[in-house]
C-alpha cells in the first residue's frame, strides 16, 4: 500500500463530498466545473508523484465520455436530418459548416505565423540536428490519400467502436436521408422507424446527461494528474518555457478576441454572455485534452444555453472534432515549425512558409479529435513541408501542457461555428440565448429533447 497516494485519493473524495455538497445547493455548474479546476491545480503541486490512485478515475470518465460519442451523434444526426424535411436544408447546413470550420483554422494559422515570427521563438538555442529519436513521430506521419479514403465507412460497427467520426457522420446522415425519400413515397411505413429513433434519442440523451454530471468530479481527477505529472523541460527550459507561451497566447486571442469578432459580426450576439455559456465545455477541453471526449458537453451547452437548433448542433459540433480544429492542426504545427526553423538555423524562403500556411490549413481536414492530435498533425504538416521530424521530438515535453489550451480552443472553434452556421441558416434561438425562455419554449419536439440533458 502506498500511503502518499491513498492520502493523495483521500484528499480527492473529500473535494468530492464538497463538490456534491454544491451541487444540493443547486451551485451554478459552470461555476463548478471552474472551481474544479482551480481546486486540481494546488492538489497537483503538492501531489507530484503520488497520483497513482488517482489518475484511473480521470481515465474512466474520459472512456465513457467516448462511449457515447458514437451513439449520441448517430440517433442526434437521423433525427435533426429527418425533422429537416429537405435534403437542400441539409446541404445548406453542411457546406457552411464546413466552411466556417476551415476558416477558423485558417485564420489560426495566420495567427500563429505572425505570433511566431514577431517574437523570434527558438533564436539563441543553437541546436544541431541527429540528436532526437524519430522512429514514434515517423509512425504518426499520415498519408494525404489514406486520410481521405479514412473519410469514408469500412465497417459500420467498427467505425462506431472505434469513434472515427467522418465515418460515423456520413452513415448518419445516408440512413437519415433514405428515411427523407421514403417518407416522401409512403411516410406511414416509414413511421415505426422515426418515432423509435425520437424514443432512442431521449434514452441517449438522458444516460449521456448523467455522465456529464460527472463533469466537475472528473476535472478535479483530470487536472491533478496532469500537474502531478508535468515532465521536466531539460536543458531547453527557457525556450520551451517560452514556446509554451506563446501556445497558450495565441491560443487565448484565437479563443477570445478572435472569437468574439466572429460572433459579434457573423452571429449577432454578445461574446461575453456566449463563453459564459460555454464555459463548461472549455473547461472540459481543458482537462480531457479531447475535442471528442467533451462533444456531449459542448452540443448540450448549444442546444440547453447557446440556443442553437439540434440540427445544427449536433451536425457542426461532431464535425468540429475533424475539421478545423485552430489549436491542434493550426497553433501549434506552425509556432512548432518556426521554433524549430530558428533553433536550428534552418533558411526559410517567403514561398515557403507560404507553403506551410497552406498545408496547415489542409492537414486539419480529418484529423481525430483525441489526445495526441496535435502530434499527428505537426508530423504530418512537417513531413509534407520537408521540415525535420525533431523539431516535434524536443518539444514533447511541453505538448502535455499546450495541449489543455489547444483542445479548450478547439471546441471553442467548433461551438461558434455551430452558432454562426445557426444564425445564417435562422437556427439560432434568441430566447433561449438571453435565457427567457427554455429549449422546449416553442421550439418542437427537437428542443424538447435537447432539453433532457443534465
Amino acid at each position: 500500500m502506498k500511503w502518499p497516494d491513498l492520502a493523495v485519493l483521500a484528499v480527492i473524495v473529500l473535494v468530492f463530498v464538497g463538490i456534491r455538497l454544491l451541487r444540493r445547493r443547486h451551485v451554478n455548474f459552470s461555476l463548478l466545473t471552474l472551481l474544479a479546476l482551480a481546486v486540481g491545480v494546488p492538489i497537483g503541486l503538492v501531489a507530484r508523484g503520488h497520483v497513482e490512485y488517482v489518475e484511473p478515475i480521470g481515465r474512466i470518465y474520459i472512456n465513457v465520455l467516448l462511449a457515447s460519442v458514437a451513439p449520441l451523434i448517430v440517433v442526434a444526426i437521423i433525427s435533426s436530418i429527418a425533422s429537416l424535411g429537405s435534403i437542400e436544408k441539409l446541404r445548406a447546413i453542411g457546406f457552411r459548416s464546413i466552411g466556417w470550420l476551415l476558416a477558423s483554422n485558417a485564420i489560426a494559422v495566420v495567427l500563429a505565423l505572425g505570433i511566431g515570427l514577431a517574437s523570434g521563438t527558438g533564436r539563441g538555442v543553437d541546436e544541431s540536428l541527429g540528436g532526437e529519436e524519430l522512429s514514434v513521430l515517423q509512425n504518426s506521419v499520415q498519408d494525404p490519400a489514406q486520410v481521405v479514403v479514412d473519410f469514408f465507412p469500412s465497417n459500420v460497427f467498427g467505425d462506431l467502436a472505434a469513434n472515427h467520426i467522418i465515418p460515423i457522420i456520413l452513415i448518419s446522415v445516408t440512413v437519415a436521408i433514405a428515411y427523407l425519400t421514403l417518407a416522401e413515397r409512403d411516410a406511414a411505413s416509414v413511421r415505426p422507424f422515426a418515432d423509435g429513433i425520437e424514443a432512442l434519442k431521449l434514452v441517449i440523451f438522458r444516460a449521456v446527461g448523467f455522465v456529464i454530471g460527472l463533469t466537475p468530479y472528473a476535472i478535479v481527477a483530470l487536472t491533478t494528474t496532469v500537474v502531478a505529472t508535468s515532465a521536466d523541460l531539460g536543458s531547453k527550459f527557457w525556450s520551451l518555457v517560452g514556446l509554451l507561451g506563446l501556445t497558450w497566447g495565441a491560443c487565448f486571442a484565437h479563443t477570445f478576441l478572435v472569437n468574439s469578432v466572429i460572433l459579434r459580426v457573423f452571429a449577432g450576439v454578445s461574446p461575453l454572455a456566449f463563453f459564459r455559456k460555454i464555459l463548461p465545455a472549455q473547461v472540459t477541453a481543458f482537462t480531457t485534452h479531447s475535442s471528442v471526449g467533451t462533444l456531449p458537453v459542448t452540443t448540450d451547452v448549444l442546444t440547453r444555453r447557446v440556443g442553437v437548433h439540434p440540427e445544427v448542433a449536433h451536425f457542426t459540433a461532431p464535425l468540429g472534432t475533424t475539421i478545423g480544429m485552430p489549436g491542434c492542426s493550426g497553433i501549434w504545427p506552425i509556432l512548432v515549425a518556426v521554433w524549430g526553423i530558428n533553433a536550428y538555423g534552418i533558411d526559410y524562403t517567403a514561398q515557403d512558409w507560404i507553403v506551410l500556411a497552406l498545408l496547415g490549413t489542409i492537414v486539419s481536414i480529418g484529423t481525430a479529435g483525441v489526445p495526441g492530435t496535435a502530434t499527428v498533425a505537426a508530423a504530418t504538416v512537417f513531413a509534407a513541408a520537408g521540415l525535420p521530424l525533431e523539431f516535434i521530438a524536443v518539444t514533447l515535453p511541453i505538448s502535455t501542457i499546450a495541449d489543455m489550451a489547444r483542445t479548450a480552443t478547439n471546441v471553442t472553434a467548433a461551438a461558434v461555428s455551430a452558432t454562426v452556421v445557426a444564425r445564417q441558416t435562422g437556427l439560432l434561438d434568441d430566447g433561449v440565448f438571453a435565457g427567457t425562455h427554455d429549449p422546449d419554449d416553442g421550439t418542437g419536439s427537437s428542443g424538447r429533447h435537447a432539453s433532457q440533458l443534465v
